[in-house]
């Protein structure tokens, strides 16, 4: 059964040309991340930086879905976006506009990640799960940016206590509801092959 159309606005970032590109049939694995940003301008705003002068780009996902539902498409799946360490080549982002820890990232009172996700938020992600599905064969898995990297650093407020680096999507976020729309299969850091760990 084919999946119904589901409107994405199209807003490539200035740079997506100068991403590396990739066949279709190589993504297997969605990211899901959330901004850890106020809203999705200040994510428009970070996602623009060059970070990475050799390439003249940044760290962004694919795609961005905002607090009312709104999906916009900032790389295209052709194209590698930075948004988990060693995994870019074969795995497209998703990006659900979320404070998270903001504006203390790293700060070790400041790690709860307490805010919601809107339903017209994940009724929306489950939409856009189900249609990348239907068009990439070889698209399988899902997991959390916080499944797939792990690394833990000293935190902002003291040195002596560590806090993990990625956190997101966080314990908000509603796993079974989005298991239970889409076709994927959850993955984590020890269900993967050691090469990608």
């Amino acid at each position: 059964m084919r999946e119904p159309a589901i409107d994405i606005l199209d807003r490539p970032l200035p740079y997506a040309g100068h991403l590396g590109a990739r066949a279709l049939h190589d993504i297997d694995l969605v990211v899901i991340h959330c901004t850890e940003l106020p809203d999705l301008a200040t994510a428009r705003e970070y996602g623009e930086r060059v970070l990475y002068p050799h390439s003249r780009s940044g760290n962004s996902g694919h795609y961005y879905i905002d607090r009312d539902g709104r999906i916009e498409r900032w790389v295209a799946e052709t194209r590698i976006a930075h948004h988990v360490r060693g995994m870019n080549a074969h795995s497209l982002g998703i990006e659900l506009v979320n404070r998270g820890r903001w504006p203390d990232w790293l700060d070790s009172r400041n790690q709860a990640m307490d805010e919601p996700y809107a339903e017209a938020q994940i009724a929306a992600l489950i939409a856009l799960l189900r249609a990348l599905h239907a068009r990439l064969p070889a698209l399988a898995r899902i997991a959390g940016h916080d499944e797939l990297d792990t690394e833990t650093v000293e935190a902002s407020d003291d040195p002596s206590r560590r806090v993990c680096r990625k956190r997101d999507p966080g314990p908000r976020f509603p796993w079974a509801r989005v298991l239970a729309g889409s076709p994927l299969v959850r993955i984590g850091q020890a269900a993967l092959p050691p090469d990608e760990r």
